[in-house]
């Protein structure tokens, strides 16, 4: 059975079709979060910290950290700060370092520069994971090398030179190119978590069904994890949240083992502890009737990381694999 291994220096979290859902909390990413891009210029990594407990208080397996920040006041002072290879390689330093500082979640490095994929390997302390490689043949010379080197795991995004394709069988295609190319280099397909690319379902009525049966023929035919950008499936619809939390339990059924989401929001991990259950990979219920009490706390009035603090606090974490 394929098991993707992902560690800090002292916990391990498994993906795997036998596994819990491992969700993957997005929310350090400046991209696209002005106040959060501003906040890291100044040096500022309040909110970096706090996001990082609130995630994983609210059910995070593992943490995303993207560099991808734009010092707009620094550029107009330094044209060096225009290059994302000088801005990206010491903030992934600086974040992750914080962010280790603080818990022993395992990490996800999250990043278009390969400069700064390294300086979060060089710094990062266990077996991370790294996101990400595409298709493109330029993207597989220089990041699967440092997959080799460092021995971590890779999240496969299905898009090549030619771009995204609406057409699943050419994505499917991408993939399978993506996990030979890494055979190639020695590392075994169960190190390669493909993202088969969710598109919103606004846009193409078919994106559910496409990117079921997309998952299905990776765990059958390739045998690999897979994950996804949660949200876009939803993305220009009202009610996002209950549209995600549709998607994700259909997901798992169809046998997708992660994806990069935000934990805080309830509704969405009210529907993969309740699909964990009806997959059997909770047992007894245990994580269900823990969660249960987060909502009731919830529903007394409560924020939903609130309880989620309190419940981990008097030792109601979601499960975790310590490392020998």
């Amino acid at each position: 059975m394929t098991r993707t291994v992902i560690e800090s220096k002292t916990k391990t979290v498994v993906i795997g079709f036998d596994e819990p859902f491992c969700v993957i909390g997005e929310r350090i990413n400046p991209t696209g979060r002005k106040k959060l891009a501003a906040e890291l210029e100044a040096g500022d990594f309040s909110t970096v910290e706090k996001d990082a407990l609130e995630q994983v208080a609210c059910g995070a397996m593992v943490l995303d950290v993207n560099s991808g920040a734009v010092f707009t006041n620094r550029m107009a002072e330094d044209p060096r700060y225009a290059d994302n290879n000088f801005v990206e390689p010491p903030l992934m330093k600086e974040l992750i370092a914080r962010i280790q500082a603080i818990t022993d979640t395992p990490l996800c490095i999250d990043s278009s520069v390969p400069g700064a994929l390294e300086a979060g390997l060089q710094t990062c302390e266990g077996r991370p994971l790294l996101n990400s490689v595409t298709g493109e043949e330029e993207r597989l010379e220089l990041v699967l090398p440092l997959v080799k080197k460092y021995n971590v795991p890779v999240v496969a995004i299905s898009n090549d030179d030619t771009g995204i394709s609406q057409d699943p069988d050419v994505r499917f295609a991408v993939a399978k190119k993506i996990v030979e190319r890494a055979a190639d280099f020695g590392i075994p397909a169960h190190d390669i978590v493909v993202d088969p690319l969710v598109m919103p379902v606004g846009a193409m009525a078919s994106a559910g069904q496409q990117v079921f049966a997309l998952v299905r023929r990776l765990r059958d035919e390739l045998g690999v994890n897979t994950t996804c950008g949660a949200s876009n499936v939803s993305f220009g619809l009202p009610n996002r949240h209950g549209v995600n939390a549709a998607f994700l339990p259909m997901a798992i059924g169809a046998g997708m083992t992660s994806a990069i989401m935000n934990p805080v929001r309830s509704v969405e991990m009210e529907a993969i502890r309740a699909a964990n259950m009806l997959m059997n990979h909770d047992p007894n219920g245990g994580e269900w009737i823990r969660f249960s009490r987060v909502l009731d706390a919830v529903k007394e009035g409560a924020s939903f990381p609130e309880a989620c603090a309190a419940a981990a606090s008097a030792g109601g974490r979601g499960r975790r694999r310590a490392r020998a």
